[in-house]
């Protein structure tokens, strides 16, 4: 087997679901024939996730609904030193996770037509986000 590894910096971006696919191609390089992309972000507030990448509503509807789904004025909430939406955020990574798995075919990631790789960035003022990105072919 042979790995390659990589860190790569995402800068700030606002609260929602952006999409990173091209961000994250642009750092892999020349992709193995048959293999496996992992990509793990290094952070309890935001997450990774896989979904559809040609209609820009369905960031919206993703941002609003996890929204509603999780709400800053939750009244149990006991960690809150770090403002109203950290808690919350924490909650939303650990529903949405912090890794995906791709296949790599044909030195492409091997993706459905419509699907893209997002981060779910779920601070209101959040910095810049790390992911790991390692390929096993």
């Amino acid at each position: 087997m042979i790995y390659n590894q990589i860190e790569i910096f995402i800068q700030p971006k606002a609260e929602g679901f952006h999409l990173i696919t091209d961000e994250i191609v642009s750092h892999l390089g020349d992709l193995p024939d048959q293999g496996i992309l992992h990509a793990f972000i290094k952070h309890t507030s935001a997450g990774l996730s896989l979904n559809e990448n040609a209609d820009p509503d369905v960031q919206h509807d993703l941002n609003h609904f996890i929204k509603d789904l999780i709400p800053e004025d939750y009244p149990d909430f006991r960690h809150t030193m770090e403002g109203p939406d950290d808690m919350p955020a924490h909650i939303k990574s650990s529903l949405v996770g912090q890794s995906l798995t791709i296949p790599v075919s044909g030195g492409k990631l091997a993706m459905g037509t419509w699907q893209g790789i997002y981060l779910c960035e779920f601070r209101r003022k959040a910095g810049v986000r790390r992911i790991i990105l390692t390929i096993i072919s």
